[in-house]
Protein backbone atom coordinates (compact mmCIF):
# COMPACT_ATOMS: atom_id res chain seq x y z
CA UNK A 1 0.00 0.00 0.00
CA UNK A 2 2.79 2.28 0.79
CA UNK A 3 4.31 1.76 -2.35
CA UNK A 4 1.16 2.41 -4.70
CA UNK A 5 0.58 5.39 -3.08
CA UNK A 6 4.26 6.94 -3.06
CA UNK A 7 3.70 5.55 -7.06
CA UNK A 8 0.80 7.70 -7.33
CA UNK A 9 2.07 10.56 -5.30
CA UNK A 10 5.46 10.51 -7.13
CA UNK A 11 3.84 10.29 -10.30
CA UNK A 12 1.15 13.54 -9.64
CA UNK A 13 4.17 15.67 -8.80
CA UNK A 14 6.55 14.89 -11.63
CA UNK A 15 3.71 15.41 -13.99
CA UNK A 16 2.62 18.80 -12.53
CA UNK A 17 -0.98 16.78 -11.85
CA UNK A 18 -3.59 18.83 -10.58
CA UNK A 19 -2.72 16.95 -7.13
CA UNK A 20 0.16 18.83 -7.21
CA UNK A 21 -1.81 22.23 -7.92
CA UNK A 22 -3.82 21.45 -4.87
CA UNK A 23 -0.72 20.36 -2.74
CA UNK A 24 0.88 24.26 -3.19
CA UNK A 25 -2.45 25.67 -2.43
CA UNK A 26 -2.67 24.11 0.41
CA UNK A 27 1.16 24.67 1.17
CA UNK A 28 0.91 28.21 1.05
CA UNK A 29 -2.57 28.65 3.23
CA UNK A 30 -0.33 26.45 5.91
CA UNK A 31 2.28 28.47 5.78
CA UNK A 32 -0.08 31.40 6.77
CA UNK A 33 -1.92 29.44 9.37
CA UNK A 34 -2.11 30.37 13.37
CA UNK A 35 -0.01 27.33 14.47
CA UNK A 36 3.15 28.83 16.71
CA UNK A 37 5.87 29.49 14.52
CA UNK A 38 7.79 28.48 17.55
CA UNK A 39 6.08 24.83 18.23
CA UNK A 40 6.18 24.59 14.43
CA UNK A 41 10.19 24.96 14.13
CA UNK A 42 10.68 22.66 17.19
CA UNK A 43 8.74 19.86 15.69
CA UNK A 44 10.42 20.47 12.28
CA UNK A 45 13.81 20.16 13.99
CA UNK A 46 13.34 16.68 15.32
CA UNK A 47 13.45 15.86 11.65
CA UNK A 48 17.25 16.74 11.68
CA UNK A 49 20.03 14.13 11.09
CA UNK A 50 21.47 15.48 14.38
CA UNK A 51 18.39 15.02 16.18
CA UNK A 52 17.02 12.22 14.76
CA UNK A 53 20.51 9.27 14.74
CA UNK A 54 21.90 10.09 18.33
CA UNK A 55 18.37 8.72 19.39
CA UNK A 56 18.24 5.79 16.79
CA UNK A 57 21.95 5.13 18.08
CA UNK A 58 21.00 4.93 21.66
CA UNK A 59 18.62 2.31 20.78
CA UNK A 60 20.87 0.55 18.53
CA UNK A 61 23.37 0.03 21.89
CA UNK A 62 20.17 -0.87 24.00
CA UNK A 63 18.94 -3.55 22.01
CA UNK A 64 22.41 -4.93 21.16
CA UNK A 65 22.94 -4.93 25.16
CA UNK A 66 19.54 -5.91 26.12
CA UNK A 67 19.70 -8.72 23.51
CA UNK A 68 22.82 -10.00 23.23
CA UNK A 69 22.47 -10.58 19.46
CA UNK A 70 24.11 -8.12 16.62
CA UNK A 71 21.39 -8.45 13.75
CA UNK A 72 18.73 -6.29 14.92
CA UNK A 73 20.73 -3.53 15.21
CA UNK A 74 22.22 -4.12 12.01
CA UNK A 75 19.30 -4.27 10.37
CA UNK A 76 17.70 -1.13 11.99
CA UNK A 77 21.23 0.75 11.19
CA UNK A 78 20.94 -0.46 6.94
CA UNK A 79 17.03 0.84 7.28
CA UNK A 80 18.01 4.16 8.38
CA UNK A 81 21.29 3.82 5.78
CA UNK A 82 18.54 3.40 3.20
CA UNK A 83 16.67 6.57 3.25
CA UNK A 84 19.27 9.03 2.38
CA UNK A 85 20.13 5.79 -0.77
CA UNK A 86 16.74 6.06 -1.92
CA UNK A 87 15.53 10.15 -1.36
CA UNK A 88 18.66 11.60 -2.97
CA UNK A 89 18.77 9.78 -6.45
CA UNK A 90 14.46 10.52 -6.05
CA UNK A 91 14.92 14.31 -5.39
CA UNK A 92 17.42 14.99 -8.34
CA UNK A 93 15.42 12.88 -10.92
CA UNK A 94 12.36 14.47 -9.79
CA UNK A 95 13.81 18.20 -9.47
CA UNK A 96 10.90 19.98 -7.52
CA UNK A 97 11.31 23.52 -6.38
CA UNK A 98 10.44 24.07 -3.17
CA UNK A 99 7.92 26.49 -1.44
CA UNK A 100 8.91 30.42 -1.79
CA UNK A 101 11.04 30.78 1.39
CA UNK A 102 13.16 27.85 -0.14
CA UNK A 103 13.76 29.44 -3.36
CA UNK A 104 17.07 30.93 -3.34
CA UNK A 105 18.68 27.78 -2.36
CA UNK A 106 21.14 26.43 -4.46
CA UNK A 107 19.39 23.63 -5.68
CA UNK A 108 15.78 22.26 -6.58
CA UNK A 109 15.00 18.97 -5.12
CA UNK A 110 12.69 18.99 -2.43
CA UNK A 111 10.31 15.76 -3.16
CA UNK A 112 10.60 13.58 -0.95
CA UNK A 113 11.20 15.38 2.30
CA UNK A 114 14.81 13.93 3.80
CA UNK A 115 13.57 15.41 6.99
CA UNK A 116 10.32 13.49 7.17
CA UNK A 117 11.57 10.26 6.37
CA UNK A 118 14.79 10.53 8.56
CA UNK A 119 12.17 11.13 11.23
CA UNK A 120 9.99 8.50 10.57
CA UNK A 121 12.75 5.65 9.98
CA UNK A 122 14.54 6.39 12.92
CA UNK A 123 12.44 7.21 15.84
CA UNK A 124 9.89 4.26 14.06
CA UNK A 125 13.10 1.74 13.72
CA UNK A 126 14.16 2.84 17.55
CA UNK A 127 10.34 1.47 18.37
CA UNK A 128 10.83 -1.79 16.52
CA UNK A 129 13.75 -2.60 18.05
CA UNK A 130 12.78 -1.66 21.80
CA UNK A 131 9.28 -2.35 21.97
CA UNK A 132 9.07 -5.33 19.22
CA UNK A 133 5.76 -4.67 17.59
CA UNK A 134 4.39 -1.36 19.20
CA UNK A 135 0.98 -1.65 20.86
CA UNK A 136 -1.46 1.11 20.12
CA UNK A 137 -0.01 3.85 22.88
CA UNK A 138 2.98 3.98 21.33
CA UNK A 139 2.09 3.64 17.43
CA UNK A 140 -0.09 6.84 17.95
CA UNK A 141 2.80 8.68 19.70
CA UNK A 142 5.10 7.86 16.94
CA UNK A 143 2.27 8.73 14.72
CA UNK A 144 1.66 12.19 16.51
CA UNK A 145 5.21 12.68 16.63
CA UNK A 146 5.45 12.37 13.03
CA UNK A 147 2.56 14.39 12.54
CA UNK A 148 4.53 17.30 14.58
CA UNK A 149 7.14 16.78 12.40
CA UNK A 150 5.46 16.96 8.95
CA UNK A 151 3.43 19.94 9.92
CA UNK A 152 6.41 22.06 11.38
CA UNK A 153 8.13 21.35 8.00
CA UNK A 154 5.13 22.55 6.06
CA UNK A 155 4.45 25.56 8.53
CA UNK A 156 7.93 27.19 8.28
CA UNK A 157 7.72 26.66 4.78
CA UNK A 158 10.83 24.25 4.09
CA UNK A 159 8.22 21.99 2.28
CA UNK A 160 5.40 21.16 0.46
CA UNK A 161 2.87 19.21 2.11
CA UNK A 162 2.80 16.33 -0.82
CA UNK A 163 6.92 15.88 -0.04
CA UNK A 164 6.29 15.37 3.67
CA UNK A 165 3.46 12.93 2.08
CA UNK A 166 6.00 10.82 -0.14
CA UNK A 167 8.63 10.51 2.52
CA UNK A 168 5.80 8.76 4.44
CA UNK A 169 5.01 6.62 2.14
CA UNK A 170 8.98 5.67 1.35
CA UNK A 171 9.51 5.24 5.31
CA UNK A 172 6.73 3.18 5.38
CA UNK A 173 7.89 0.67 3.28
CA UNK A 174 11.63 0.90 4.48
CA UNK A 175 9.71 -0.06 8.15
CA UNK A 176 7.84 -2.66 6.80
CA UNK A 177 10.91 -4.37 5.44
CA UNK A 178 12.59 -4.15 8.59
CA UNK A 179 9.73 -5.55 10.46
CA UNK A 180 9.95 -8.35 8.42
CA UNK A 181 13.48 -9.12 9.05
CA UNK A 182 13.53 -8.28 13.10
CA UNK A 183 12.78 -11.53 15.34
CA UNK A 184 8.98 -11.79 16.37
CA UNK A 185 8.01 -10.26 19.97
CA UNK A 186 8.32 -14.09 21.24
CA UNK A 187 11.81 -14.16 20.03
CA UNK A 188 13.31 -10.31 21.08
CA UNK A 189 16.30 -11.76 22.49
CA UNK A 190 17.50 -13.50 19.19
CA UNK A 191 18.90 -16.98 18.87
CA UNK A 192 21.84 -15.83 19.94
CA UNK A 193 20.76 -14.37 22.90
CA UNK A 194 18.74 -16.81 23.83
CA UNK A 195 21.37 -19.89 23.55
CA UNK A 196 23.76 -17.32 25.51
CA UNK A 197 20.71 -17.47 28.03
CA UNK A 198 20.67 -20.83 28.74
CA UNK A 199 24.32 -21.91 28.61
CA UNK A 200 24.73 -19.76 31.58
CA UNK A 201 21.47 -20.81 33.07
CA UNK A 202 22.57 -24.60 32.45
CA UNK A 203 26.09 -24.03 34.40
CA UNK A 204 24.52 -22.17 37.29
CA UNK A 205 22.50 -25.69 37.80
CA UNK A 206 25.20 -27.66 37.46
CA UNK A 207 26.83 -25.48 40.20
CA UNK A 208 24.10 -25.36 42.61
CA UNK A 209 22.99 -29.11 42.44
CA UNK A 210 26.19 -31.06 42.25
CA UNK A 211 25.29 -34.37 40.77
CA UNK A 212 24.69 -37.16 43.78
CA UNK A 213 25.09 -40.80 43.46
CA UNK A 214 22.49 -43.02 44.53
CA UNK A 215 23.23 -45.33 47.56
CA UNK A 216 22.59 -49.10 46.90
CA UNK A 217 21.92 -49.49 50.68
CA UNK A 218 23.87 -52.66 52.43
CA UNK A 219 24.42 -55.86 50.38
CA UNK A 220 22.54 -59.07 51.26
CA UNK A 221 25.27 -61.67 53.08
CA UNK A 222 25.51 -64.45 50.75
CA UNK A 223 26.47 -66.54 53.46
CA UNK A 224 23.40 -66.14 55.26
Amino acid sequence: MCALLFALITWQVAVHGPLRALDERLGRAAERSAVPSTAAHFFADLGNVSVALPVLSLALVCAAWRGRAWRPPLAAALAMAAVPALVVPLKGAIARPGPPLMRSGAHDGFFPSGHAATAAVAYGAAALLLLGRPRWPATLGLALLNAGVGLGLVRCGYHWPLDVAGAWCLSGAVLWCLGRVLPSPGSAQGSDGRRADQDRQAGAGNQGHPSRKTDPGPRADSAG
